[in-house]
């Protein structure tokens, strides 16, 4: 069993930075593929980003491609979006998801482990 709990986020202006971090459970936090997705009144939950476990590996939406950057501390249980240059439509709940495997993939249904989310709202 994974618990990730999300933190970091707010209520920005456009074009501000914020920095989520995600806090993992568990001893084997190395073996898991993260992910963070996000999810907008009335819209369905979307990939953001995702890392594998040796860092070497990302991948972004193509949305946030430029802006938003992925990272983990293994050592430490973490995992980390940088977002640079946020617009309104970034507005959304963040989630961080978890799955104990060496791919990634950018299906929802692929992550077993999801946190509660945590709320950015971006004012233009």
């Amino acid at each position: 069993q994974v618990q990730l709990v999300e933190s970091g986020g707010g209520l920005v202006q456009a074009g501000d930075s914020l920095r989520l971090s995600c806090a993992a459970s568990g001893r084997t936090f190395s073996s898991y593929v993260m992910g963070w997705f996000r999810q907008a009144p009335g819209k369905e939950r979307d990939f953001v980003a995702g890392i594998l476990w040796n860092s070497i590996s990302t991948a972004y939406a193509d949305s946030v491609k430029g802006r938003f950057t992925v990272s983990r501390d293994n050592a430490k249980n973490l995992v980390y979006l940088q977002m640079n240059a946020l617009k309104p439509e970034d507005t959304a709940v963040y989630y961080c998801a978890a799955r104990r495997s060496f791919t990634l993939d950018r299906a929802t249904t692929f992550y077993d482990y999801w946190g509660q989310g945590t709320q950015v709202t971006v004012s233009s």
